[in-house]
């Protein structure tokens, strides 16, 4: 069973000397020791500040005997496999540990990868041992927030770069990029485009660092214009591979940031007549079972969700065990697998593909 600290912690001051010093009620000091909203600007500043001053510590609420523990995973969201990858490796780890989950996650069809702060309350409310946050955007309020509450928490691929300390897990995205691209390289393609989700994210800065890594050694000159930022969906996805296909040297080859994007990129092809692979060679990232089921199956780099979710619940029992890990980064390997969407270019390369056909509608 995980415990978020030793029971031996040394005795502090009790709520009651808290609400004393602050000039407030027990139940007030309570109310902003759990996070909830219904206390005055004024009066939480006067609370948070005698706790600070007198050393109060969060006390978890301890399971009782034969009990599981909790822990919570907050999800970007439930409609998607990645997600369902994360969840299934955090499940099997904490059923190793003796660990029960509560999963949250943004409302659906929420573009903001924050959680709301809500939803950070109810952890104090829950006595949860720690959290795990997939793809979130903490605010450094929120940060601030969980180290005031002493609640261990995790980040499971970070969109950004953690501040210093906070301990992460995520994938070795150069790695990813330098291997897809060099797969390309290997079959003859130098004219190979990148689609990449948003700018400035550490997943996608690590890919693009490692498509130009690949490039340059083998020395292809790299080329901005086949390189497309997109929101991380299938129809942006769509509209990027458009614009390629419209440059005057469109290229043969593309090197698309995940699999879900490569959907997109493979009906923008379907709609222009391209073929996969024989005129145009794609691969994805991700190895999520969208991959095996495009057609034709979608060569892509693996990178192991599971595992690190399972990673990221082991390092938080270390935590609550008041373990320190050694480093604040783990990354885990990547690998390529090999399908049907990649070959060598064509012998003949095209220099422009013709435009979007209208579809006449059947009888």
């Amino acid at each position: 069973m995980v415990r978020a600290r030793s029971a031996n912690v040394a005795a502090g001051p009790t709520l009651a000397v808290v609400a004393r010093e602050a000039g407030v009620s027990v139940p007030t000091a309570s109310k902003v020791v759990n996070g909830r909203e219904d206390v005055a600007p004024e009066t939480r500043r006067r609370v948070t500040e005698a706790l600070d001053r007198l050393g109060y510590v969060r006390r978890p609420r301890f399971p009782s005997a034969g009990a599981p523990g909790l822990v919570d995973l907050v999800l970007h969201s439930l409609d998607s496999s990645r997600s369902g990858a994360v969840l299934s490796g955090v499940e099997a780890a904490a059923y190793e540990a003796g660990l029960e989950v509560v999963v949250s996650a943004a409302p659906a069809g929420g573009r903001d990868a924050r959680p709301e702060q809500g939803r950070l309350d109810k952890l104090t409310a829950r006595g949860s041992s720690g959290v795990l946050f997939h793809l979130a955007e903490l605010s450094a309020a929120q940060y601030a927030w969980l180290d005031h509450h002493r609640i261990p928490y995790v980040l499971i691929d970070p969109a950004h770069e953690p501040p210093a300390g906070v301990v992460s897990v995520g994938a070795a995205n150069w790695q990813g990029g330098m291997c897809a691209t060099g797969h390309l390289l290997e079959l003859g393609h130098e004219r190979i485009a990148l689609i990449a989700g948003h700018r400035r994210t550490m997943a996608g800065e690590a890919r693009l660092a490692g498509y130009r890594s690949a490039l340059a050694s083998a020395g292809v000159p790299y080329r901005a214009e086949y390189v497309r930022h997109t929101d991380s969906d299938e129809t942006s996805a769509r509209s990027r591979t458009h614009e390629l296909l419209d440059l005057p040297e469109p290229p043969t080859a593309v090197f698309v940031c995940s699999d879900r994007m490569a959907l997109g990129v493979y009906a923008a092809l379907a709609e222009r007549g391209v073929r996969v692979p024989e005129e145009m060679s794609v691969v994805g990232f991700d190895d999520l079972p969208e991959a095996r089921w495009a057609a034709p199956a979608l060569t892509t780099v693996r990178q192991p969700l599971a595992e690190m979710a399972a990673t990221a619940l082991r390092l938080l029992v270390r935590i609550t065990d008041g373990e320190r890990p050694e480093g604040t980064r783990t990354e885990l390997s990547t690998r390529l697998v090999r399908r049907a969407s990649t070959a060598p270019p064509p012998a003949v390369r095209p220099t422009a593909y013709g435009p979007v056909t209208a579809r006449r509608p059947t009888a």
